[in-house]
């Protein structure tokens, strides 16, 4: 089937290229056409004819760390350190969940991302991630899905899970008609002991995986790190292998110039999370540094109870602004970085190369904004307005694979009266 959007301002992703007044051309999910102006007469077959109005259609934001399942706790635990929050707070309600807390969270989650304008997201989490999976494979979204593994318990625990985690790559990539891949997930080198790191590497070089990481996201749990084993986390984990496959770290706040220097060599990526880092009091990764030393850097959301949104949007202009002040430099992160790391950056640290930029050749992942908005306008400035003014509430319509699962601002594939109503009524459930 083949799908004509014509008359619209495209924004390529490829560094700040804009089409004006242009056009898309899409055959059975997959970009065919790129071009400006008016279509010309070999499309005029083409049925399925969009008018975009003026509007501006853009590659899918990129969510590249977040844990959906704890979405019921937002605000549950606000104004909290991390290892206080997670200890007193997270985990001890976590302990209460049920599959009707997953389904109810998830459901709330991807409804959330995908009329934000969230086409791809980063799952890691521990609890019923089939029945994730299976939402994801309802709702259209696309997803990357890593089964978190703590590993402070016995050997034979810890083997545990690291098959299970192995079975369940296998079987979520066979739900989502492709849109679920797999990655393997260590909790973070404070959770998991030397010996169960490298346990974990050689299962991801066995099933050629990639790694994702919690790391270095206070200075706590580097100061701990440091007298647990007498070296910083970066060059421990280099050391036992993680950077030998394709990694990606989420947080990364505290790292000095020699750990940037490993992240480097190894071509490590990074989930950078603003947001929910300012919130828990974690502290600001230094990313001009990064990008600086051509460390590939994405953005991430973290979970709603640390953020406590999972509006890409927000996440990106923040990512922007946050270290112009902490430098006093405003030329460190451009709206141009910016949205490369919320879009094709994204696909990159998470090794999907057939998303994260209007081309041809690239799946149809994209999503249109009202460019009308009093705060969009002069309207000429696309890429500044969309880093510093736009909002998740401006998308109009989201496709993922051609597939329109958002039109005019209303989900298609799922029930939205029903999910907020669930979403409450569990969350009253865990409190009784």
């Amino acid at each position: 089937m083949k799908q004509l959007f014509y008359n619209g301002v495209i924004v390529t992703g490829e560094k700040g290229k804009i089409v004006k007044n242009g056009f898309i051309v899409v055959d059975n999910g997959v970009i065919t056409a790129v071009e400006s102006g008016d279509p010309t007469e070999e499309y005029s077959a083409i049925d399925d004819k969009i008018n975009l109005k003026g509007n501006w259609l853009l590659p899918g934001l990129i969510n590249t760390h977040g844990h959906i399942g704890s979405t019921l706790l937002r605000g549950f635990g606000d104004d909290l350190p991390l290892s206080v929050w997670l200890k007193t707070k997270m985990w001890p309600m976590e302990g209460k969940f049920t599959e009707e807390t997953i389904q109810a969270a998830s459901s709330l989650a991807i409804l959330e991302m995908l009329k934000s304008g969230t086409t791809t997201f980063l799952e890691m989490y521990h609890l019923h991630l089939e029945l994730t999976a299976r939402l994801v494979q309802k709702s259209g979204i696309r997803s990357v899905m890593t089964r978190g593994m703590i590993g402070l318990c016995s050997k034979s625990e810890q083997k545990t899970k690291l098959a299970e985690a192995v079975e369940l790559n296998k079987t979520l990539r066979t739900i989502g008609e492709g849109r679920i891949t797999t990655m393997l997930a260590p909790h973070a080198p404070y959770t998991c002991p030397p010996a169960f790191l490298e346990m974990i590497v050689g299962e991801a070089k066995r099933h050629q995986l990639p790694i994702h990481i919690h790391l270095s996201e206070t200075a706590h749990e580097v100061d701990e790190h440091v007298t647990k084993y007498g070296k910083r986390p970066v060059s421990h984990l280099a050391e036992l292998g993680v950077f030998d496959v394709h990694t990606l770290i989420a947080h990364g706040v505290h790292l000095n110039e020699d750990e940037l220097d490993i992240l480097a060599k190894y071509n490590v990526a990074v989930s950078h999370n603003p947001n929910s880092n300012l919130k828990l009091g974690s502290g600001i990764a230094n990313v001009p540094r990064m990008l600086k030393k051509n460390i590939l850097v994405a953005i991430g959301t973290d979970s709603a109870a640390s953020n406590n949104n999972l509006d890409m949007f927000q996440e990106m202009r923040m990512a922007a602004l946050i270290h112009k002040g902490n430098k006093e430099d405003p030329t460190v992160v451009s709206a141009k970085e910016a949205l490369l790391m919320a879009t094709y950056n994204g696909s990159k640290a998470l090794k999907l190369d057939h998303i994260g930029l209007i081309e041809k050749g690239k799946d149809a992942d994209f999503i249109i904004i009202d460019s009308r908005q009093p705060h969009l306008q002069p309207s000429d400035h696309v890429v500044s307005h969309l880093v510093y003014s736009a909002s998740g509430a401006d998308v109009l319509d989201v496709y993922v694979k051609g597939v329109c699962l958002v039109r005019n601002k209303v989900c298609l594939s799922l029930d939205e009266e029903k999910i907020i109503y669930e979403a409450n009524h569990a969350f009253n459930s865990l409190q009784t």
